[in-house]
């Protein structure tokens, strides 16, 4: 269940109420009038099974609520309610199935920005991979892949293809090229400074690596292996199992291709670099159209079964 806090300008709080009443999956509505004083409003609290709340966020968009007021989301932990019990039955499909595009826009918009963490941990995690792929570490390259928060971008640019977001987009591209373009730098000047060490050498690089060799070599499994882990990354963010990203991120070899383009590139190694970044840009192709396509799935199904179920009357 999802609890919603609004501040509702008061010659519209009678229409979100009726639209509140007549959404199927909601309960537990609360009004308090002119209880709200920034901005002033009516405070309406519902709470809503997770397959009801994407309508229902629209129809509150609809009326200008976010504009004029405000709409708070959060996820109810532990609801013990035979009224809740009773909304999430009546609610059409299953709370894990749904997609809320607002909160999914939200997540997507938060975890594209071009920060200053961000760029720190496409760093770290580059700078991470380019040691496994030098000393030929499954482990490092493992923990370099789940380190590495590219995924939030890719996301970002595959909602707002289906949303039609272009704001979004720009961003979300601009994070992603930007982020491995200045990862790639830092991890070649990362490299070099670990040969004046007598850390990283050349014929480590060009020596056999059966662990890491595969990162600069990409296949047709390179190609269904990111559609794969595309697909499932989309499902585990907007079914809001977080745990599954982790799975996804060691799935695909994103991190591990930019650094060892980068290692290439500080030793010269022009062939390495060219295959390091094709298998980069085939595993991004790849989960971009893995996720877009999952994306315009799960929106056509949940428009059907919301058009079978939108407003049907409630029970009690």
């Amino acid at each position: 269940m999802l609890h919603l806090r609004m501040i509702v300008p008061p010659d519209r709080t009678a229409s979100a109420v009726d639209l509140i009443q007549s959404t199927v999956g909601t309960t537990h509505l609360v009004v308090l009038p002119g209880a709200a004083r920034d901005p002033v409003g009516d405070l309406v609290l519902c709470d809503a099974a997770r397959e009801s709340a994407d309508e229902l966020l629209h129809g509150l968009r609809g009326m200008r609520i976010d504009q004029d007021g405000s709409i708070a989301v959060e996820n109810i932990d532990l609801s013990m309610s035979s009224r809740a019990d009773t909304a999430e039955e009546e609610a059409p499909g299953e709370g894990a199935d749904a997609v809320i595009w607002e909160q999914l826009a939200e997540s997507t918009h938060e975890e594209s920005t071009l920060s200053f963490t961000y760029l720190s941990f496409m760093a770290l995690a580059t700078m991470i991979a380019a040691c496994g792929v030098v000393l030929d570490n499954a482990i490092l390259i493992v923990g370099a892949m789940a380190v590495g928060p590219e995924f939030g971008p890719l996301a970002g640019v595959c909602t707002a293809i289906v949303q039609r977001a272009p704001r979004l987009a720009v961003r979300s591209l601009t994070a992603l090229l930007v982020g491995f373009a200045s990862a790639i730098l830092v991890t070649t000047a990362f490299s070099l400074l670990m040969d004046q060490l007598d850390l990283f050498g050349k014929e480590m690089l060009d020596g056999p690596r059966p662990q890491t060799g595969f990162i600069w070599q990409p296949d047709a499994f390179s190609f269904v292996v990111a559609l794969l882990a595309g697909a499932a990354g989309t499902l585990s963010l907007t079914s809001s199992k977080s745990g599954a990203l982790v799975g996804v991120a060691i799935s695909v070899t994103t991190i591990p291709a930019a650094a060892n383009a980068a290692v290439a590139l500080g030793y010269g190694e022009f062939a390495q670099m060219a295959g390091s970044i094709g298998q980069l840009l085939l595993n991004l192709l790849g989960i971009l159209l893995a996720g877009t396509a999952t994306l315009l799935v799960q929106k056509t199904l949940w428009r059907k079964l919301r058009g079978r179920f939108s407003r049907r009357p409630r029970r009690g």
